[in-house]
């Protein structure tokens, strides 16, 4: 029988490349607001917007083997220039539409199932200008812990904590070619993340070949949280 994953948000940039990488190895189902790029792949689409959808049983398998959370936010301002409410955003997009899709999916996850969040390299290695999206994903490395403790040896929880990968997101960070540059130059291996690199380790984290994997935060970071090389 194959297996069944789960992606929301997979679209475009990581959730993508996760989907492209494993279309031959299992049944993915990728949950988006938009299906533009994944007229090539072999996948099932479902129309859904994290912070305002639910999922209809109907719309997914009885059983999930693995299950992805790829939206997020990069909002990067001095604290001083941040609005309670901005906080408040940052949290619902990061955190607490999470939360709602963990509620939904973790009834159909099966044993030996997988999850993957997202993280930054900013909660481990405190940035400036982080303060807002560092708390966010925080809050996903604290949930992610508790949730492989409460459901182990079922379901394996764990999080990605990368620092800044070329994707939609970070496009204005890396929108001309001085930025790209003193980009590439903070960290150690002298570029910024792919999405192939973060998808890569999440594709690891999914399958069997990671089964004594469980409550962890990976940097995958280029170098930037533990190396001083400049």
């Amino acid at each position: 029988m194959q297996k069944n994953i789960l992606l929301v948000g997979g679209s475009h940039g990581i959730g993508f490349e996760i989907a492209k990488a494993l279309q031959d190895q299992f049944t993915i189902y990728v949950a988006s607001r938009t299906n533009d790029e994944l007229g090539n792949l072999e996948v099932n689409y479902i129309s859904f917007d994290a912070t305002t959808d639910t999922f209809e049983d109907s719309e997914l398998p009885n059983e999930l083997h693995g299950f992805v959370y790829c939206p997020g936010s990069i909002n990067l301002k001095p604290f001083k220039m941040l609005s309670i409410d901005t906080f408040k955003e940052d949290m619902e997009l990061n955190f607490f539409s999470l939360v709602k899709v963990v509620k939904t999916v973790m009834p159909k996850m099966a044993d030996g199932s997988s999850m993957v969040f997202f993280s930054t390299v900013a909660v481990a290695t405190g940035m400036p200008f982080h303060t807002s999206v560092a708390a966010a994903k925080g809050a996903i490395e604290g949930f992610a812990k508790s949730l492989a403790a409460e459901y182990s040896p079922k379901v394996r929880v764990n999080t990605i904590a990368p620092s800044l990968v070329d994707t939609t997101l970070a496009k204005r960070l890396l929108n001309n070619d001085r930025k790209r540059e003193l980009m590439n130059e903070r960290h150690p291996l002298k570029r910024v993340g792919e999405a192939k690199d973060i998808a890569n380790l999440a594709c690891f984290l999914l399958k069997e070949d990671s089964s004594w994997v469980t409550g962890q935060s990976i940097g995958i970071d280029g170098g930037i949280s533990t190396l001083n090389v400049n």
